[in-house]
């Protein structure tokens, strides 16, 4: 029952946020903005550490958790490179290999019928780096007015999400052969 699994309600309370995190960025109030998007990595580390120490993983739960996660990294992508504190490029290159990905996961299920996919290290590096991108925009905003953000950063955050993409393809491919 969802209502008795906390990590469930953290990662549904994760999503709920999502409308009032975008409202703070489009009416300018970005220290609500930030104090939502550390809310949200917050209840996600607290969701995945309750769910395995109380031994509540569920699969909705390995569901919902990663298209939270998604949620929030497009809607910030997507908005803060309509702000151009972003460089366009980047936003195409995350979402880009995010389709890709959820492309690559549908095609498996259908092949093979199994839901669960296992994460990547390097995926889940991809993610922190890209979540990470959106907090240090955040902050400077808030602190300088200003997201000038050095272009190695960008280019980590980029590599990271295309090589991960990349080894989500090669991983696929490699199981539906075998």
């Amino acid at each position: 029952m969802i209502t008795k699994n906390l990590p469930n309600i953290l990662t549904i309370a994760r999503i709920l946020l999502l409308p009032f995190f975008a409202s703070a960025l489009i009416y300018d109030y970005y220290d609500y903005a930030l104090i939502l998007f550390l809310s949200a990595g917050i209840t996600d580390v607290l969701d995945g550490l309750l769910a395995r120490v109380k031994k509540q993983a569920t699969v909705l739960g390995s569901i919902l958790d990663p298209v939270a996660d998604k949620f929030l990294l497009i809607t910030s992508f997507v908005m803060m490179s309509l702000y151009g504190w972003i460089p366009k490029w980047l936003t195409i290159t995350i979402i880009s290999r995010d389709l890709i990905v959820v492309t690559g996961w549908l095609i498996f299920y259908f092949i093979t019928h199994n839901i669960k996919v296992e994460p990547s290290i390097l995926g889940k590096i991809a993610n922190v780096s890209q979540s990470v991108l959106i907090g240090v925009v955040l902050l400077l905003i808030n602190i300088r007015n200003s997201a000038d953000i050095p272009m190695s950063f960008l280019i980590a955050v980029a590599s990271l999400t295309g090589v991960s993409g990349i080894l989500y393809i090669y991983k696929g491919l490699k199981t539906i052969n075998t």
